[in-house]
Order: structure tokens, then sequence, then C-alpha cells
């Protein structure tokens, strides 16, 4: 797996204070659910069905295609720490190649990211494919 600190550089402020550091231009950080977004989605409380699952074809392909481009591949679900075992077992059983497994995200959807950096959401609607750009309209802090 590579090394992510590699891979970031140094950043200023208006004020040339250090801020924290940012991904060489052109790599990405993809943040990616996995129940109902690389498989079905298969709540908690039914974690017998997590290790039997199988991933959807098109996102094993282009989540690995992503990660030998050299993008950075995060795994964020909503699965608790109680359910990390049988979740990485599952990634490696499945070849998923990836640089880090985030449990705990909120459940019930209808997240606002708020950050210092840039975020991009995609909503995954039922199939993996290469991004393309689209203008879409963004709720933002008013200036």
């Amino acid at each position: 797996m590579a090394d992510q600190k590699q891979e970031l550089e140094v950043a200023f402020n208006e004020k040339g204070e250090t801020i924290s550091p940012v991904l060489k231009e052109g790599v990405k950080n993809f943040l990616i659910d996995i129940d109902g977004t690389v498989c079905d989605d298969i709540p908690n409380e039914e974690p017998e069905r997590m290790g039997t699952c199988l991933p959807y074809p098109d996102a094993l392909k282009i989540c690995n295609k992503w990660y030998e481009e050299g993008h950075f591949i995060t795994f964020f679900t909503s699965r608790t720490e109680e359910h990390r075992a049988i979740t990485e077992e599952w990634l490696k059983k499945h070849d998923f190649k990836y640089h880090g497994l985030l449990m705990g995200k909120p459940r019930g959807g209808n997240y606002h990211w708020i950050d210092n950096h840039i975020v991009r959401a995609t909503r995954f609607k039922g199939k993996f494919t290469d991004l393309v750009v689209e203008n879409k309209e963004v709720e933002v802090f008013r200036s």
C-alpha cells in the first residue's frame, strides 16, 4: 500500500503560515461507503450477511483502478468497530485495494460535510463508472 504521507505537500495560508498539508495536484482522496455502494445494503443489525454478500463488479473494478492510478481509497462505513474484522476479511477476500477503513460513520444519510478543504460529493445511484464533471446546485455558507 502507498504511504499517503509521502504524497502530501506543504501548504501555506495567506499570511505565509504553514497549514495542513495537501495532496499533490491531481491526486484524490476517495471516501467510499460500503453498504449499498460497493455491495448490497446490509444493516448493522444483520452482520451475518456481511461476510457472504458479493461486491458490485463495477465498484471493485473502478475502486481498484483509482487505487492503481495513485489515488487514495478509504472505505468510510456506518458499520461499527464490532464489524471491523468481518469487513476487512470481506475486502481482502474480494481483492479490494485500499489505504484505510473508517468505521462508525453516522447512519441515516443526508450528510452535510463541513471542512476547510475542498469536498466533492458524488451520490451513488447504482453503477460505478469513471467520474465526469457536471455543474450542479450546492449549498454554501453565505459570504
